[in-house]
């Protein structure tokens, strides 16, 4: 059966726009190969009116040659931020020329916001009544323009299926790098991680780098307990055992580690121990059980609640679908989304 055409994301510049975080989408999904090295995105750029300059927030322009009717042949949109004044940030509404281009846009085109580009989704009322992030920074007055938004400002990245969102400026590497694994597995996002020299996951949200008083110098940090759980994650873990690697009360230990985290130690250890089973399930023939106790789980029927909470499927439809002999099958999925929200993409693999 011939290879369909390539999932393809068109990436919306505005005036504006950071080049950072415009570069972002490039970086990340052309990096993306199946086991043939053959691309599985095809990343375009537009814009609102084109072909022609877009001003950025630096003390260059850029030359964008594909205009807004890019967005009709897109199966993803990606909006990076933009340092500009219009009334998506001050009014909550589209501009008339903004909303002319999302017009083209497709129903059931997967939608992407990079930062504050989220203000874009929002006045176009695709964020109504759903969870969103955008930059730490901006968080509360996006809540005020937008009240109807479920607006989190810890975390790195929201996928709501259909809708996703990130956290200021490098969250777009983790949002990106996520999208790659929900598309196409693990193993293709950490190849593209380390292409791209960054870490394929990060821990914790973007509560870690909000502004706070700087911790006392002689507090120890959290890192060397986390290098500890991460040795064991097999074996039951206890917070006090956590705590007792930087000597300190458990009390102590679990604010450190939230400022640090920006999640809870038992938040954490369940992340890092959904990692190692979709690890185990993607590259190795170990059975469900099996996986269950080398991830630290204990039982499969534990296994199966957390995975299904974190990825919006069972182990089993996990592993089928993204075992790696079968990326090479996988080239524009539609993406629909999940019945729980979040998790990963179904493929059409041919029988």
């Amino acid at each position: 059966m011939p290879n369909q055409p390539v999932h393809r994301i068109a990436v919306l510049v505005l005036d504006g726009v950071i080049p950072f975080e415009l570069g972002i989408p490039q970086r990340i999904f052309n990096r993306a190969k199946d086991p043939a090295g053959e691309p599985l995105y095809e990343v375009v750029t537009c814009s609102v009116r084109a072909p022609g300059p877009v001003r950025t927030d630096a003390d260059f322009t850029i030359n964008v040659e594909n205009g807004p009717e890019v967005l009709a042949t897109a199966d993803t949109v990606i909006i990076p931020a933009s340092y500009e004044s219009d009334p998506a940030h001050t009014e909550g509404r589209l501009s008339d020329e903004l909303a002319a281009a999302f017009a083209h846009i497709r129903p059931g085109t997967r939608m992407v916001s990079i930062c504050t580009g989220s203000f874009y989704l929002a006045a176009a009322g695709l964020l109504d009544g759903r969870p969103a992030t955008t930059h730490w920074s901006s968080a509360a007055h996006f809540q005020r323009l937008y009240p109807l938004v479920k607006v989190d400002a810890d975390v790195l990245f929201i996928d709501d299926g259909d809708v996703l969102t990130s956290a200021g400026v490098a969250a777009g590497i983790d949002l990106c790098l996520h999208i790659v694994r929900r598309d196409f597995g693990t193993g293709v996002a950490n190849d593209v991680a380390r292409r791209t020299v960054v870490p394929p996951y990060r821990e914790g949200g973007q509560a870690q780098y909000i502004e706070r008083p700087v911790p006392e110098p002689q507090l120890a940090t959290t890192t060397a307990a986390r290098a500890w759980a991460l040795a064991r994650l097999h074996e039951p873990i206890q917070l006090r055992d956590m705590a007792e690697q930087e000597s300190m009360s458990v009390r102590t230990f679990t604010r450190r580690f939230r400022e640090e985290a920006g999640v809870s130690p038992g938040q954490w250890l369940t992340q890092q121990r959904v990692e190692r089973a979709r690890h185990l399930l993607e590259s190795t023939d170990l059975s469900v059980d099996q996986v269950a106790r080398d991830a630290g789980f204990g039982t499969a029927q534990s296994m199966r609640q957390h995975v299904q909470s974190a990825l919006g499927v069972p182990p089993t439809v996990y592993r089928r679908t993204f075992r790696a002999e079968s990326v090479a099958s996988w080239r524009a999925v539609p993406h629909r989304r999940p019945a729980s929200g979040g998790g990963p993409l179904t493929p059409d693999v041919p029988s």
